[in-house]
């Protein structure tokens, strides 16, 4: 396991503020039980924090043609729609939802080439909710395999994500399973698939990034 780079400053922050405040209450505070308090909460952030951002290794089962989930998260969407914003066509959509403790770290889904990519400003409604997936911050991403197919998915972020980390760039090759990316805190993938997919996934199961199939493409 390793941390993710592009969150080694707010992991240095965290640790600069805890260590801070812990080295403070020792100065000032008279009342034992509540120095250790503080400094055990101060030292549990740290930890957290640094695991929180953690990469796992992780066996990596996605091809052209095998589509594996971007995150690790519980699927709360699993249904027919209609993408606007860059395909213009009916797809299969499936939304994996992350938590406060899972991997935030994001994976490619298939191997291909990027062909689209577009980040959005936007709110921090609670990443769980339909409308977040227009309305909040996201980053979108198209990619097309060696056959043609298309696999179009966002980063969106939650209540408490603050950035979104994608390498996404027109014309960049993709290996499925090689990291594309982080959300930093809760967030919500949404990933949309060819009508002809054989969905493998069905709302309520929880997926891992590299491992978990979500598609096979036609």
């Amino acid at each position: 396991m390793k941390i993710d780079r592009n969150s080694y400053g707010t992991i240095a922050t965290v640790w600069l503020i805890a260590i801070s405040i812990a080295f403070l209450t020792i100065w000032i505070c008279n009342m034992k039980w509540l120095m250790l308090i503080v400094v055990g909460l101060c030292f549990f952030a740290c930890g957290f924090i640094t695991y929180f951002f953690r990469i796992p290794r992780r066996q990596q089962f996605g091809s052209g043609s095998l589509v594996t989930s971007v995150a690790d998260g519980k699927v709360v969407i699993c249904e027919k729609t209609f993408e606007k914003e860059y395909l213009q066509r009916d797809c299969i959509l499936v939304s994996v939802y992350m938590d406060f403790f899972d991997v935030h770290a994001n994976f490619w889904p298939v191997t291909g080439e990027v062909t689209y990519y577009k980040y959005h400003p936007g709110r921090y409604l609670l990443a769980f909710l339909p409308k977040s997936s227009e309305l909040n911050e996201h980053a979108s991403t198209c990619i097309k395999t060696a056959s043609g197919q298309e696999v179009f998915f966002k980063q969106i972020a939650g209540t408490f994500a603050r950035r979104i980390v994608s390498y996404s760039k027109p014309g960049l090759p993709t290996e499925a399973g090689r990291q594309c990316g982080v959300i930093k805190f809760g967030s919500r993938i949404d990933m949309y698939l060819p009508l002809d997919a054989d969905i493998q996934v069905e709302v309520g199961d929880y997926t891992r990034a590299c491992e978990t199939i979500i598609a096979t493409l036609k």
